[in-house]
């Protein structure tokens, strides 16, 4: 027997084919898309430190996993025998089809969301977090589009796996491609032909969404070389002559910007941070140095909320802003006034810039978020911004095309776009080059001049007695000495001159 390819060639005028394509495109799609959804919450659940979320989403990816599609298929189409209520909805075998393809499909996506989710690095959420977003901000805005770029290559090719399932729904009597061959083969037993044309249309529709599917994965992807604008003479002259924002807020209290009382902090029964008390008032720059693991990076965590206190409480101008309350020996509640959050800035040693925002949607997220103005006053103000840390003229490149040194720059001009009362910076120079150090030093020393509120951890020792109106030295998570630097270059505290006596103070 001879292969009839007049008859294989007819088969791509047939109109039962075309459409039983268009069905498949159909099913598939909006099967991946709906599983996209659905099993980002799971992966979402299954990530979750709460039990009646963490539990039920485990449950159901691996129940989902196990259980074949085609059983799946069949007891989803035959569910009207049970609940004949359904029977308005699965009498459609698309409907039942599709119903059993995403309740299955999610579980397989939930784990390849859960990979994307795991990428992130935990920085990305706590600077979504400093900048006073929150929890469904952060996934939105932050998480997803970075979770998807990195999931959709293992997405697209699950796409595949589900345009070739489709051929199963055939056992419910959609008319499928499949089905239309079943059909034909049956008639002229010519299962040959029939069967390399229905492979060639499946073939047709994986090839055409795998090519678009790869170019949304190039769009999405910022390393590829993409070329930055620069900006104009015009607009630089322009954010130049503007009235400049002030970057000070007016103080709402009279007494002290930050006050911390009793800051109690351990992990795994290990005490980091013990009876902590510290003051900062309104306009003043306090350093806080000592030893590495003396507890300084906790303190400073501790001081905008992204370590929960164990003990203690922090008031902001006066008002609550985080409290421990105990109820008897073993309960307590965390309380947090999460309206001052955007009253303290923060500034990472690790950066935390947004990779997949250009510098100037970087500092323009979170004043949209909370809806600090309109685009056009937000632009003029983050471009002024930029200019004051001397990032103006990159304003429209992605955070890896910067050095350590400008991405720091940009960190802080992030910061002070939600015009905090109160700068935290974490060592923000421990990752540079020696040479980007002074860069960044020179940006905080210029903001200490105009009269911010700053806590500064830091290993900078020259800096920190430069700008700063106190210092504070910690050890083994208390404070030992709390004083001006003319204090302490005097050497009247025996551990603070042995932690100093090999460096030389300008």
């Amino acid at each position: 027997m001879t292969f009839d390819w007049n008859y294989f060639f007819s088969l791509f005028r047939l109109a039962d084919f075309w459409w039983a394509s268009l069905t498949v495109i159909k099913l598939s799609l909006a099967s991946w898309l709906l599983s996209i959804v659905f099993g980002f919450v799971l992966a979402l659940g299954k990530q979750s430190r709460f039990v009646l979320l963490n539990v039920p989403a485990k449950i159901y990816i691996w129940f989902f996993r196990s259980l074949p599609l085609l059983v799946l298929l069949i007891f989803v189409y035959n569910m009207p025998q049970i609940f004949p209520a359904s029977s308005t909805v699965l009498a459609s075998p698309f409907w039942a089809g599709l119903i059993a393809m995403v309740l299955c499909e999610s579980a397989y996506i939930a784990e390849i969301h859960r990979g994307g989710l795991l990428s992130i690095p935990k920085g990305q959420g706590e600077a979504a977090r400093a900048l006073g977003i929150r929890f469904v901000g952060i996934q939105w805005l932050v998480v997803i589009p970075q979770a998807i770029r990195v999931a959709l290559p293992a997405l697209t090719n699950e796409y595949i796996s589900i345009v070739k399932l489709t051929s199963l729904v055939s056992v419910i009597s959609l008319t499928e491609i499949l089905m239309v061959g079943q059909r034909l083969y049956t008639q002229n037993f010519l299962v040959l032909e029939t069967m390399a044309a229905v492979a060639a249309y499946y073939v047709m529709i994986v090839t055409v969404f795998d090519f678009l599917l790869k170019q949304l994965e190039n769009y999405l992807d910022v390393t590829r070389g993409k070329s930055a604008r620069q900006p104009s003479v015009e607009l630089m002259e322009s954010v130049r002559r503007a009235p400049a924002h002030p970057v000070v807020p007016q103080a709402e209290f009279d007494g002290p910007a930050l006050k911390a009382s009793r800051l109690h902090k351990s992990y795994n029964d290990i005490e980091v941070l013990g009876s902590v008390n510290m003051s900062v008032n309104s306009g003043e720059v306090v350093s806080i140095i000592g030893p590495s693991g003396s507890g300084k990076t906790t303190l400073i965590r501790l001081l905008n909320g992204l370590e929960q206190l164990d003990n203690g409480e922090i008031d902001i101008n006066g008002s609550p802003f985080l409290k421990l309350l105990r109820h008897g020996a073993d309960k307590s509640r965390f309380i947090e006034h999460s309206e001052h959050r955007t009253k303290i800035g923060m500034v990472f040693q690790s950066f935390n810039l947004f990779p997949h925002l250009k510098v100037i949607d970087n500092l323009l997220l979170a004043p949209r978020y909370h809806k600090m103005g309109s685009r056009t006053d937000l632009e003029l103000q983050a471009y002024q911004l930029l200019d004051k840390v001397g990032m103006l003229e990159h304003a429209w490149k992605y955070p890896h095309q910067l050095s350590g040194g400008q991405q720091q720059r940009v960190a802080i001009a992030r910061a002070l776009m939600m015009r905090p009362q109160i700068m935290l910076f974490d060592e923000p120079t421990s990752a540079l080059d020696p040479e980007k150090v002074n860069e960044v030093l020179q940006v905080i020393e210029d903001l200490a001049r105009e009269g911010i509120t700053m806590v500064i951890v830091t290993h900078e020792m020259n800096f920190a007695f430069k700008v700063s109106d106190r210092i504070v030295f910690m050890e083994q998570g208390r404070v030992v000495c709390d004083d001006a630097p003319q204090v302490l270059r005097e050497g009247r505290n025996p551990r603070v001159e042995a932690f100093l006596k090999d460096v030389s103070l300008a």
